[in-house]
């Protein structure tokens, strides 16, 4: 059973950066992806960004476009999700989720089946 475990997250004011984790163990080793999402009090969850362990082909939501990057640690499982010039819109639970193969929509939350239990990440000045 893949198991995920975020970190990373704190209180930052706004145009700061952080750098998010994901620790992933128990995968087999055939191709996957892992999804960022973040859930903001009383919005829907959210896909921000996802990385293919197949080619480290990347995807980002539009509005994180140009500040956020995905990346990955092969040798030690981790997903990354560096955040730079932070908005107090990006305030939300993010979690980070794991699917094998590939998806026709790797942003949707329908398309993964293993979550993390989620790190907070707040901007207020």
């Amino acid at each position: 059973q893949v198991q995920l475990v975020e970190s990373g997250g704190g209180l930052v004011q706004p145009g700061s950066a952080l750098r998010l984790s994901c620790k992933v163990s128990g995968a087999r080793p055939i191709v996957y992806l892992i999804g960022w999402f973040r859930q903001a009090p009383g919005k829907e969850r959210e896909g921000v960004s996802r990385i293919s362990s197949l080619d480290e082909s990347t995807l980002y939501a539009d509005s994180v476009k140009g500040r956020f990057t995905i990346s990955r640690d092969k040798a030690k499982n981790i997903i990354y999700l560096q955040m730079n010039n932070l908005k107090v819109e990006d305030t939300a639970i993010y979690y980070c989720a794991f699917r094998y193969g590939d998806a026709w929509e790797p942003l949707s939350r329908s398309a993964y089946s293993d979550w993390g239990q989620g790190t907070q990440v707040t901007i207020s000045s």
